[in-house]
């Protein structure tokens, strides 16, 4: 048995000749990496696009790319390519993106609008079920009657990937905290495959390539169930992953508890990285290679956390030949 390759974290170096934002490694790990826009560049971007409220996206997806192409020239056309090879580097393909200057609610449009530019660049957001739009926004509130764990505060959001129960091509994953009040607790949880000690043991398994079902609960609006492996491999022949505990339906006793243990080691795992997210700012990862989830909250009776979530496939040319 041939063992799996593991990737470094400093295989692509990073590049000097940009304009107009920073990019460098985040404290959490070599492999998030931490990218800043300046207040100059978010201040233009807000005026150049302030022409379209956010309903003139919803209804025409043309103007995704168009505010796309803004941010690009703002950054002399140096932040699309960077956001390409970021999110397909193996390595890497993470991003703690922070624009500076936006981190009030009260700027929460211009907060959607600028996570949708950064986006669109190298790829396309598939549309929401939840929302009915082509990304969503929800609250999270100390008390919550929700059927999935995503809007309950007061437990761990074990890690996954999105997209496990639609038939659309879910490459990427984009989280952004738009408002946050008496909070305490709740940093991101960010595992990359490759930083997993028990990889090996579970893609090398019989039951890493069955196909399992996978069902969504009402709040998703989703209604047909969709068939797959939680494993899967990518161009280069390396594991790439499509997994979330809630939602998956084993059809017996052995898979049931070849994915009881599975789950149990991913929670468990030392490669789990805990990440604070300010306002205003949003993690992009690649879905394949990055699994997510969320730590637990302090209570408090005016607990309130209020997120915004795109999740797309890519579409620039070199970005989809790499995926």
């Amino acid at each position: 048995m041939t063992a799996l390759t593991r990737i470094p974290a400093t295989a692509m170096p990073l590049p000097t000749d940009i304009q107009g934002f920073t990019l460098s490694p985040s404290s959490p790990s070599p492999r998030l990496l931490s990218m800043t826009f300046s207040r100059e560049v978010v201040e233009a971007f807000v005026e150049a696009v302030a022409e379209w409220p956010m309903q003139a996206l919803e209804y025409k997806s043309m103007l995704r790319f168009r505010v796309a192409k803004i941010l690009d020239d703002l950054c002399g056309n140096t932040l699309q390519p960077v956001l390409v090879n970021t999110l397909v580097d193996r390595a890497t393909g993470g991003l703690q993106v922070v624009p500076e200057g936006l981190d009030d609610v009260e700027q929460a449009d211009d907060m959607v609008k600028f996570a949708t530019a950064v986006a669109h660049l190298m790829g396309r957001s598939n549309f929401d079920a939840m929302s009915g739009q082509f990304y969503a926004r929800f609250v999270v509130k100390n008390v919550d009657e929700s059927d999935s764990y995503l809007r309950q505060p007061h437990r761990v959001m074990e890690l996954h990937n999105d997209g496990t129960f639609v038939e659309q091509n879910t490459d990427y994953v984009l989280m952004m905290k738009i408002d946050e009040r008496n909070m305490a607790g709740g940093d991101s949880l960010l595992l990359h495959l490759d930083d997993w000690e028990d990889l090996e043991r579970f893609y090398r398994h019989p039951l890493a390539h069955r196909r399992m079902r996978w069902a969504a609960p009402p709040s998703k609006n989703i209604a047909r169930d969709v068939h797959h492996a939680v494993f899967d491999t990518d161009r280069e022949g390396r594991p790439i992953m499509s997994y979330i505990d809630q939602f998956v339906q084993p059809r017996d006793f052995e898979e049931g508890n070849w994915l009881a243990d599975m789950s149990e080691s991913l929670e468990s795992s030392a490669g789990t990285l805990s990440v604070p997210n300010p306002v205003g700012s949003f993690l992009l990862i690649n879905n394949h290679f990055w699994l997510h989830g969320r730590d637990r909250f302090t209570p408090h009776p005016e607990l309130r956390r209020e997120l915004m979530r795109q999740r797309g496939y890519f579409t620039h040319a070199a970005t989809a030949r790499e995926a």
